[in-house]
């Protein structure tokens, strides 16, 4: 799975790589890569605005329940980062509405969590995670690639090739 957070995207894939699904996201809050500190052990009323965030990184990930006994993704159990049907309890939210908007501009809404909408969770999130751990990746936004994956920037390694007279692997004749 991938989690596009500027775009505000959930990509599934199967162990083939191949593309299963794909669907809008709500998303914490605030901008940012990182949790706040003991963030998982905190009541949800204890969150600031500012920390409201859903973390960058690779997770394995596995299904299991909430405390109500709903099932979720657990992204990163530490840090209760979760990835769960949206969530529509507060009307004035608007949750359901902002999944459905054509731009992410209004999917910040979330205490970090990833909102899906519900169908998306139980016919591509829900069977792909069902009996396998799997890995997400949830994309940064403030930091680089390299921070976050410790891998290198494409275009770096594009201009090192060009600087070496190599042409990259996906280079065709025509353009």
């Amino acid at each position: 799975m991938i989690v596009d957070k500027v775009q505000a995207r959930v990509f599934v894939f199967d162990a083939q790589g191949q593309l299963r699904g794909a669907a809008a996201a709500l998303l914490g809050m605030a901008i940012g890569d990182d949790s706040a500190p003991g963030i998982g052990e905190r009541k949800l009323s204890s969150i600031r605005p500012h920390e409201r965030t859903t973390a960058a990184g690779r997770f394995v990930a596995n299904l299991d329940r909430d405390i109500d006994g709903k099932e979720i993704l657990w992204v990163d159990y530490d840090s209760a980062l979760s990835l769960h049907r949206v969530v529509t309890g507060s009307p004035k939210e608007r949750r359901a509405e902002r999944l459905a908007s054509p731009t992410p501009q209004d999917n910040r809404i979330s205490y970090g969590c990833i909102n899906v909408p519900v169908k998306f969770y139980e016919n591509v999130v829900s069977p792909a995670f069902t009996g396998t751990n799997g890995i997400v990746y949830i994309l940064p936004e403030t930091r680089s690639a390299r921070e976050v994956f410790g891998s290198y920037d494409v275009r770096d390694s594009s201009r090192r090739q060009a600087s070496a007279g190599v042409a990259p692997a996906n280079a065709s004749a025509t353009r």
